[in-house]
């Protein structure tokens, strides 16, 4: 580890940095910086080392193609009118990055909730790793995550594997804080 790290919790840091948001300017992120992102991810604490993460990611073709896709799906629900469909499609087309976070599965259902947790994990390190770099991060399980169109756009075969979410990235507008519960609330201790 390089000494100068050492002085000052960059994890922690980056840590309390990272924050979830939803509006994203086009504006591309420096090269590399997705790269270390997956890097940090496929480093994850991993049960019996399954490694059970895949990731893809997607290019502005298919995105348009998953844009089309969610705006069909929303219109499904109920009528859309242009501009709703315009914000729709914008969601998909304006982050500099998509990345999609899938799971491999298990037949066995407490090995796939560990895998469940490692993935998490993964996302987690991705999100972050490009924390530290000044970019935000927004992990999505919307109905088009699970739908097997968008599976098939992104060629995930269901027999071996399931999107986990959408894991869009880019520079934004800091959002608000969250607000937290106290830690007090949270943790305990015993003798």
């Amino acid at each position: 580890m390089d000494p100068a790290r050492r002085e000052g919790n960059l994890a922690f840091e980056a840590i309390m940095a990272r924050r979830t948001a939803h509006a994203y300017r086009s504006e591309p992120l420096p090269g590399g910086c997705v790269e270390r992102g997956l890097e940090a991810a496929n480093h994850a604490p991993c049960h019996r080392k399954t490694f059970p993460w895949r990731f893809v990611r997607v290019g502005p073709k298919a995105r348009a193609v998953l844009a089309d896709l969610a705006v069909a799906i929303k219109a499904a629900k109920r009528p859309l009118p242009a501009e709703e469909a315009s914000r729709v499609a914008a969601k998909f087309l304006e982050p500099p990055e998509l990345v999609v976070a899938c799971q491999l599965r298990s037949p066995d259902p407490f090995q796939a909730r560990e895998d469940y947790a490692a993935c998490a994990c993964a996302i987690q390190n991705f999100c972050i790793s490009l924390a530290g770099e000044g970019v935000f991060t927004k992990w999505s399980t919307g109905a088009i995550t699970r739908d097997p169109r968008a599976w098939e756009i992104i060629g995930v075969d269901p027999v071996r594997a399931e999107v986990i979410g959408f894991l869009w990235a880019g520079y934004a507008d800091p959002p608000k804080p969250v607000e937290r519960p106290a830690l007090t609330s949270v943790v305990r201790s015993i003798p």
